[in-house]
């Protein structure tokens, strides 16, 4: 399970539980419609904020449609991408994602550290 908040240039989401593939669908749905509302406005790229702290497991599709979306699709439309988790291999994860996406991804344990860096020009 997911929530999803939305704000101007960022969408903030909590995963609960185990993460799927439905879920990883309503965040797709998510961002594109938040980066079609910001091309009709000057901003061309958004900010994503992943609270992971409470998620339990995820499926093995949630990874490739991550990269098939984030890498392959989108890539250079996502200005920063705050991962919280206190989970080493997530942390990991999230270090090798910058491979595949053009946006400034960083692993927090701390939401709001996570949350102000988000929200920060630099």
């Amino acid at each position: 399970m997911i929530t999803i908040q939305r704000s101007p240039n960022l969408i903030d989401i909590a995963v609960l539980g185990e993460f799927t593939l439905a879920d990883f669908k309503q965040i797709e749905d998510q961002a594109l419609s938040q980066l079609n509302a910001s091309k009709l406005t000057a901003s061309s790229s958004i900010s994503l904020l992943f609270d992971l702290r409470d998620m339990i497991d995820y499926t093995i599709d949630v990874a490739l449609e991550e990269i098939k979306f984030f890498g392959g699709a989108h890539p250079a439309q996502f200005r920063k991408i705050a991962v919280v988790t206190n989970d080493q291999w997530i942390t990991w994860q999230a270090w090798l994602s910058r491979l595949f996406v053009d946006a400034d991804i960083r692993p927090f344990a701390d939401y709001d550290e996570a949350k102000a860096w988000v929200h920060s020009e630099s």
